[in-house]
């Protein structure tokens, strides 16, 4: 990876030359492999989390990219990365992890499978270990198990064994610890698909979180706050592509809906492009594009997807996401 780190469809940028030799073998391989299947929660909105599998990706089902909602709200439908399979037992789940941003650290996204059983406990253990595909994201909580969480009076209520963490661990700033909670808060809230509060709850103990106070529930922050800016969904992490079609995706606040992308190869970058956001300025837009890679040739490529930066580097840079995969 180079560094931390869809419904309207665009013409990417110049490209090589096309190479007709191999269209038809990989437009074949295409139609096995990229198949695209429903995905729980995959998109954003400011009035639904993460929404359960279907045909369409709507970012009006994410908690990523809204304001604190009440519990009552409806979910909307959404799509999994391309290729992905999920088995009968299992079901694909938002997590939020971290990575870094000219801004500081923020939360990314990224979608699991996890049991169907228990997939909040899943996806918080998950988290809670810092289990990531991307490398470049990371966990701000400390090892702490969580064996029990349950929905009950309009609440997801996270009850903490022991009283191990009520004061923040060795290197831990408020900072950290407010977005630690928000990264629970939202993969919680993408997994229910419901924007309801979540409570810690520690019996016989200090009513406390890393410093925090656990007395009341916890709402979630406004994505603009504790998101980046651009988060791509597909390609997943080390996925294989075949075909001549890269389908990219993902959500993004971008200047004019503009979604600079790139491919790289190493540190050379060999297509760029753009896609058009949804919208832009108040929260997370779905963004979408489908990339010409015929003329590429087969090997480890990395797709970058790039906020829009109008201030040429004079507000930080742009956020940026990456996504290594394999062109076969």
């Amino acid at each position: 990876m180079t560094s931390p780190s869809r419904r309207l469809r665009h013409q990417p940028g110049h490209q090589p030359g096309h190479q007709p030799g191999r269209q038809l073998g990989r437009r074949l391989a295409a139609a096995l492999s990229l198949s695209a299947l429903a995905m729980g929660a995959a998109a954003c909105s400011q009035e639904a989390p993460d929404s359960t599998p279907a045909s369409q990706e709507s970012e009006a089902t994410d908690p990523q990219a809204g304001e604190s909602t009440s519990p009552s709200e409806p979910v909307e439908t959404s799509t999994e990365p391309a290729g992905s399979s999920e088995p009968a037992d299992t079901v694909t789940v938002p997590l939020y992890f971290v990575g870094e941003t000219p801004q500081g650290p923020r939360l990314f996204r990224e979608f699991r499978a996890v049991p169907s059983d228990k997939p909040l406990v899943e996806a918080a253990a998950l988290v809670t270990a810092g289990d990531t595909l991307d490398p470049d994201y990371r966990s701000l909580w400390p090892l702490l198990e969580i064996t029990e969480i349950s929905a009950t009076d309009g609440l997801l209520l996270v009850h903490l064994p022991g009283d191990g963490f009520t004061e923040r661990p060795d290197g831990m700033s408020k900072q950290d610890a407010e977005l630690a909670i928000q990264q629970l808060v939202y993969t919680l809230q993408g997994v229910q698909q419901e924007r309801v509060p979540v409570q810690f709850d520690r019996p016989d103990t200090s009513a406390r979180l890393f410093g925090l106070s656990t007395e009341s529930p916890y709402s979630n922050a406004p994505a603009l706050e504790v998101s980046s800016m651009v988060n791509i969904t597909s390609p997943e992490q080390g996925s294989a592509v075949g075909g001549d079609t890269l389908a990219a995706s993902g959500v993004a606040s971008s200047f004019e809906a503009t979604v600079p992308w790139e491919i790289r190869q190493g540190e050379t970058v060999v297509l760029e492009g753009f896609a058009t956001a949804e919208g832009w300025m108040d929260k997370l837009y779905p963004w979408e594009t489908d990339v010409d890679v015929s003329t590429l040739a087969p090997g480890d490529y990395t797709f970058v997807a790039l906020t829009s930066d109008p201030s040429d580097g004079e507000g930080g840079g742009p956020h940026e996401d990456t996504k290594d995969f394999v062109l076969n």
